[in-house]
């Protein structure tokens, strides 16, 4: 994990960083490998030599299975040499096993960005958030699915108030890690505008008070009627806005599902 430059060793701390946010800034190719797997050592050489040759239009990360099962297990991997392609946080690309070289080039040219990515690029790092939505809805003209762009118009719309175009921005794409935690604030601002402690629970998580705000969720599930159906869902949202893997997360799902059963 130390070593910079087109291939790098990642372990599961550090994946986040290395790989999903690096991701937003150029495509990272993840290579799931392990020492005893004899396709992966032939795999390996070709991906860190095409790695160097590519000079920095993608980076290699080399993911140890046996050394980091969280992160296998994460992205179901079940044969190894298995090989996923990032941008934007999410994945882009796969195969598995070994493959020819003209195969693997023609799936690393295809990591290029294309105009609309360019665009989101730069609208990322804009000036200001005017000339940030006109390069984000830039890209949208071009390639309406596009997750970053839509992400990031969704972005502006929602830090201004305008939840019903931000709403229909993300339903234009797929809901992908990315867009999730912004679908999920569109839903509860949505919900913090009613009267009655459901909103009040929205507005509370909407604050940053997640854990208070899943607390008083949690103590109308059991109701067993249309408000403890619409608490649960809002305890989902609130799971979407801190992803999967935060703690808040593990912790309140169990006692959900305890809740429930």
């Amino acid at each position: 994990m130390t070593n910079d430059g087109p291939v790098i060793s990642v372990d599961e701390p550090a994946f986040e960083e290395r790989v999903i946010e690096a991701s937003h800034r150029a495509p990272v190719v993840v290579d799931f490998w392990a020492g005893w797997c004899q396709p992966c050592l032939i795999l390996g050489p070709v991906l860190e030599r095409l790695a160097k040759e590519y000079a920095g239009r993608f980076t290699l990360a080399k993911v140890d299975v046996d050394a980091n099962p969280g992160l296998a297990a994460r992205f179901g991997i079940r044969g190894i040499p298995a090989v996923k392609a990032f941008r934007d946080g999410a994945v882009a690309a796969e195969f598995v096993g070994v493959q020819p070289d003209e195969m693997i080039r023609r799936f690393l040219d295809g990591l290029a960005p294309s105009e609309a990515d360019e665009l989101v690029a730069e609208a990322r790092h804009a000036a200001s958030p005017e000339e940030a939505e006109a390069g984000y809805r830039e890209a949208l003209a071009i390639d309406r699915s596009n997750v970053g762009a839509a992400a990031g118009l969704a972005r502006l719309l929602l830090d201004r108030g305008d939840t019903d175009e931000a709403r229909s921005v993300l339903g234009s794409v797929p809901p992908e890690d990315g867009v999730r935690p912004l679908l999920a604030e569109v839903e509860l601002r949505e919900a913090a505008g009613d009267p009655g402690e459901l909103a009040e629970a929205a507005r509370v998580a909407l604050s940053g008070d997640h854990r208070h705000a899943l607390e008083r969720l949690l103590a109308m599930v059991p109701e067993g009627d249309r408000r403890g159906d619409e608490a649960r869902r809002l305890m989902l949202r609130v799971f979407d806005l801190l992803g999967d893997d935060a703690p808040l997360t593990r912790e309140f799902r169990g006692r959900l599902a305890t809740a429930l059963f």
